[in-house]
């Protein structure tokens, strides 16, 4: 809860400070705010506790993701001030939307009450449909804004009907209560229906097939940094979400969506892979591989009581490899009107080390050793396995070796063609937040013991 109050106390003194005209303190001052409020967090790991009738609870499993929430908001906040250059719009008004989008996760993560669950998806929600279109005169993130906030609209209504059968069969909000109602010999069938409802509402979120049709337009016109929050901080917020109502649902009724489960994973990790390849536009490219790691993701709902470790684990390996390969995509594609692979052309002769740290991004995304997609892979194909469903793991292996097409094609891109245009020199924010990321990334594959246990 502390941990809460703290990012929301921080979006406000950005505002008060651009009011103050302390414009280039802003980012700074956010940095370091976001650190302390990391210690803070931390701090709680050991204290469970419950807040205002148990509306927020804080948890293991909620601390561990608001760490990594924490961490990734860092990395997009130190992206932003060269890239918010050119909007007219105030740089204190876009990182104090991203801290309030870190409060809505935050929140998602700690509900103890479907209000605040409701709440938190809302607050997200509303962050992400104002930075999509925050590039006010550029018609495709005018359209992205627009095609996400009409859909994403959609999908909170189809969620708030869920919550409202949920409570008409429970009579209650408060998830503990309604865990233990669910127990009952016989459950109203609007108790299942709602379940159902929100499940939908959060395969939206998350982009699975059937329900990622948003997701390639979306990404492909908002701004790269917005692109860069939705493939890796708002995925991995929602799909953690999901697991955790799920997990507070009762594991046996997430029994009855099993087979749901399976054949959405194994859709979205075909659809997400096959279209990806066809792909020139390295955002679309990623919103289809983004697809394809929601499937993989999915596996992990099939085994909700074991598997909290290892989702933790996939969506660190996932999230911080997304942040590495977009502070390269953020450097390549600044003031280009496209984000097509042929911007990209050269890098590895023009700048070595970016490339570098490009192709380990997606080598991880990929799952070839050493970095931690490979582990996070191969320890949710053992656990789903062990779970008995071989089948989907085939099928998971197979797409994982389907993907090794684009994400070569855009390395073999970067070392095979000759560079089109002299590139301007490098930021030295995009080689830092690059190198930490993926530096963070090839240290969870060689200790994974280290996010495994914390959930353990």
């Amino acid at each position: 809860m502390n941990t809460l109050i703290a990012i929301v106390g921080l979006g406000i003194l950005c505002l008060i400070l651009e009011i103050f005209d302390f414009r280039k303190a802003i980012i700074p001052i956010s940095i370091i705010g976001l650190l302390a409020v990391l210690g803070l967090n931390i701090s709680e790991f050991n204290s469970p506790a419950a807040y205002y009738n148990n509306m927020i609870i804080v948890s293991k499993f909620s601390t561990s993701f608001s760490a990594l929430f924490i961490v990734l908001t860092i990395f997009l906040i130190a992206l932003s001030h060269k890239f918010y250059e050119h909007h007219q719009t105030q740089l204190s008004d876009f990182i104090a939307i991203k801290l309030f989008l870190l409060s809505g996760a935050v929140a998602m993560v700690s509900f103890g009450n479907l209000a605040m669950f409701f709440l938190g998806i809302e607050v997200l929600s509303i962050s992400l449909y104002v930075l999509a279109s925050s590039d006010r005169k550029n018609i495709k993130s005018n359209e992205a804004g627009m095609k996400y906030f009409l859909m994403g609209s959609f999908a909170s209504g189809i969620i708030l009907f869920g919550i409202c059968l949920i409570y008409g069969a429970m009579g209650t909000f408060d998830v503990t209560e309604i865990s233990e109602l669910s127990y009952s010999a016989e459950l109203p069938v609007w108790f299942p229906i709602g379940i159902i409802l929100v499940t939908i509402g959060m395969f939206f979120k998350i982009a699975a097939v059937p329900f990622h049709f948003w997701a390639p337009d979306v990404y492909e016109g908002s701004p790269a940094l917005t692109t860069a929050l939705m493939s890796t901080l708002a995925k991995v917020v929602a799909i953690a979400t999901l697991f955790k109502l799920l997990t507070a649902m009762n594991a046996e009724i997430s029994t009855q969506f099993q087979l749901v489960i399976v054949i959405v994973s194994m859709a979205s990790m075909t659809v997400g892979n096959i279209m990806a390849l066809r792909q020139v536009n390295v955002k679309r490219m990623l919103a289809f591989s983004g697809i394809s790691h929601a499937g993989f993701m999915l596996m992990t709902l099939l085994n909700v009581t074991n598997a909290a470790g290892t989702l933790l684990y996939y969506t660190s390996a996932y999230a911080l490899a997304g942040i590495a390969a977009f502070s390269v995509i953020l450097y390549v594609c600044y003031n280009k009107n496209n984000e097509d692979i042929n911007n990209f052309h050269g890098l590895g002769k023009t700048n070595p080390l970016l490339a570098a740290i490009l192709t380990a991004s997606l080598l991880s995304m990929a799952g070839i050793p050493i970095f931690a997609g490979f582990f996070a892979k191969l320890f949710l194909f053992n656990q789903t396995i062990q779970a008995g469903y071989i089948s989907l793991v085939i099928v998971a292996v197979i797409n994982s070796i389907i993907s090794v097409g684009y994400y070569f094609k855009l390395i073999l891109a970067m070392y095979n063609k000759e560079p089109n245009e002299t590139r301007t020199a490098t930021p030295f924010v995009i080689y830092a937040v690059a190198v930490i990321a993926i530096v963070l990334n090839i240290a969870l594959g060689f200790f994974p013991s280290l996010v495994l246990d914390l959930l353990a």
